[in-house]
């Protein structure tokens, strides 16, 4: 920002404009606004219809909703009360893509995928896709919003019988129940086999204090347990608030006596309990998930089964759903197992189609609720000047937040634009939109877009406050730069902090190409795709030659390289962008490197 810039607060220009949305016959077309064409990576979706349509039937007629697994009867009821209602159950996926022409929603769970082809059959009347529950692994979202179908979820409901379940396999593992009532109705009564530990006094680990997370804390606390936990974008205040202190993630598996998972299925939290991780938990372990079956490497759970490292585990999901009647797995004798039951109660199962069935006739009302999980709405000529800045501003979040050290938090997010343009004249919702996303999705089970973002942040206390910089020059580009700040966090890349102290980096587009161009206080310029390897060092001759040596026998492409220092000789920052993810020994071999102060990878 030049000297001359003027930093001016915008707090009141820059509030959420609301969204109106006409209520549309099945035919229209909304030509002023589209859904965004991107995906949750920020890439370009193949463009076939890309306008968001929403729909009551224009003639008078009722819409058709078609539920194809089972739902609560209430739920059906409040659908009936809107719309022709068809619960065809158990369909193969020739028959929902046969009947799928005929309708205007669907409502589905778990068991049923929605793939392109459903969209494709649909010949663009199916409006609104409804997932009773929370993930949406089962449904393309990039094919959805491509052919412009909305989809909802319903993420509220099942919170608290999840967070039962989850106690209820605690208390179960701890005593052997399953395997003791199983040896008694076998004709045994071995008591001396099937003694068990008390919770009381025990540490419990919760890892990811979202809403499940936090309830089951709750009453773990109330067993008489020490919980602690581990969630990187969790403010510390609010896991005081329940009594918990957050943690490291190698403090949280090295020192409790029991550990609870509740994160999301991400790429970030694939297999996140493997050999490796098992190998620092304390010895005698028990594990407790009722989360996604992914976040376990479950050939490597056997593994520390066997040898001791974890005396039981509970599992009420599995990486493959039904698991194999054979799994080593599940007929290991110190595991036990539930069908995926967490939400599997009278009380959810009616919570979740009341919000489903809401979010849907909602949808056919042409109203966008919070459970929207994708495609954002804009003006399209303001989408097709901002396209490569949301692209920016998503990755700014991204690297942000990535550069968070575990324990911290996330709690205050500033960002600034310096831009030529006069105040009233640059509609920041959707950037502001996309570096929450950025912040929040990739550890979270919650997609956010225009219509959630402002919801999502106030749900996970992120209080992000918007900066203008006005700048002299051309207003012919909508930005010059956008900064992205984290306060009041710990960072495990130094040189990323401020002379204030927050993890602060800054982009701007270069040819239409998103560029990382500011970590901290040093200036950088390497572009923003594939991901980013961050250096601190000695500026002295041969570290460029050096660290892409090491890349370069590891068969990792170098697609850009960049250096900023604070003078010759001086302390230096090297980004480097890689298309491929660095093996961990790649990496090692990188910060033995004598001159290396610091490191970090981080994935776009």
């Amino acid at each position: 920002m030049s000297s001359a810039a003027a930093t001016v607060s915008s707090s009141a220009k820059l509030a959420v404009k609301p969204l109106k949305i006409s209520s549309l016959s099945s035919r229209s077309a909304l030509p002023s606004v589209i859904s965004l064409p991107f995906n949750s990576r920020g890439r370009d979706i193949p463009r076939k219809r890309l306008i968001l349509v929403t729909c009551t039937a224009g003639d008078g007629a009722k819409p058709t909703v078609l539920v194809a697994e089972k739902l609560g009867e209430a739920g059906v009821k409040l659908l009936e009360s809107f719309a022709n209602v068809d619960c065809s159950y158990n369909l193969t996926p020739e028959e929902l893509n046969t009947k799928i022409s005929l309708c205007d929603a669907l409502i589905v769970r778990s068991g049923t995928k929605v793939g392109r082809e459903v969209f494709e059959s649909s010949r663009g009347r199916l409006k609104v896709v409804g997932r009773a529950g929370v993930g949406i692994d089962n449904v393309d979202l990039s094919a959805a919003t491509e052919f412009g179908c909305l989809v909802v979820n319903a993420p509220t409901s099942n919170t608290i019988a999840a967070a039962e379940h989850g106690i209820a396999l605690l208390a179960a593992m701890a005593r052997n129940v399953a395997q003791s009532d199983a040896s008694v109705k076998a004709g045994e009564w071995k008591r001396n086999k099937y003694v068990g530990v008390s919770l009381v006094g025990k540490t419990l680990a919760v890892m990811g204090f979202g809403k499940v997370g936090s309830e089951v804390a709750r009453r773990a606390k109330g067993l008489g347990m020490r919980v602690i936990a581990h969630d990187p974008y969790t403010p510390a205040d609010r896991a005081h608030a329940v009594g918990v202190d957050l943690v490291t993630f190698d403090e949280a598996l090295g020192t409790a006596d029991f550990i609870s998972l509740h994160m999301p299925l991400t790429p970030a939290t694939s297999k996140m309990l493997n050999d490796e991780t098992f190998a620092k938990m304390k010895k005698g372990v028990r594990i407790v998930n009722v989360a996604r079956g992914g976040v376990i490497d479950e050939d490597a759970l056997v593994r520390a089964l066997d040898s001791g490292i974890v005396a039981q585990a509970a599992l009420d999901v599995f990486t493959k759903e039904p698991p194999a009647k054979d799994s080593k797995l599940v007929q290991h004798e110190r595991v036990t197992v539930t069908p995926h039951l967490g939400a599997s109660t009278i009380e959810a199962q009616e919570g979740v189609a009341i919000e489903i069935a809401q979010a849907v006739v909602g949808a056919l009302n042409g109203e966008l609720a919070s459970t929207a999980v994708n495609a954002p709405m804009v003006p399209a000529e303001v989408l097709a000047e901002l396209k490569p800045y949301v692209v920016l501003a998503e990755q700014l979040g991204r690297l942000a937040v990535q550069l968070v050290a575990g324990g911290s938090g996330v709690k205050n997010v500033k960002v600034t634009y310096a831009s030529a343009r006069a105040t009233d004249d640059l509609d920041t919702r959707l950037l502001r939109a996309m570096i929450t996303k950025g912040i929040i999705e990739p550890i979270s089970d919650v997609y956010v877009n225009l219509v959630n973002a402002d919801y999502t942040a106030k749900q996970r206390g992120l209080r992000i406050t918007e900066e203008r910089g006005v700048l002299d020059g051309s207003p012919e580009s909508p930005l010059e730069t956008i900064t992205v700040q984290l306060g009041n966090v710990e960072s495990k890349f130094a040189s990323a902090l401020s002379e204030s102290g927050e993890v602060k980096v800054e982009g701007r587009v270069k040819d239409g190409v998103p560029h990382l161009t500011k970590v901290g206080s040093f200036e950088v310029d390497v572009s923003l795709e594939g991901s980013i390897i961050l250096c601190r060092q000695v500026d002295q001759p041969g570290m460029i030659g050096t660290v892409g040596s090491i890349l370069g026998e590891s068969n990792v492409n170098v697609s850009f390289m960049s250096v900023g220092r604070i003078a010759p000789r001086k302390q230096a920052v090297m980004a480097i962008g890689v298309d491929e993810m660095p093996s961990k020994e790649t990496l090692k071999k990188i910060g033995e490197i004598p001159a290396v102060d610091e490191f970090v990878f981080l994935k776009l």
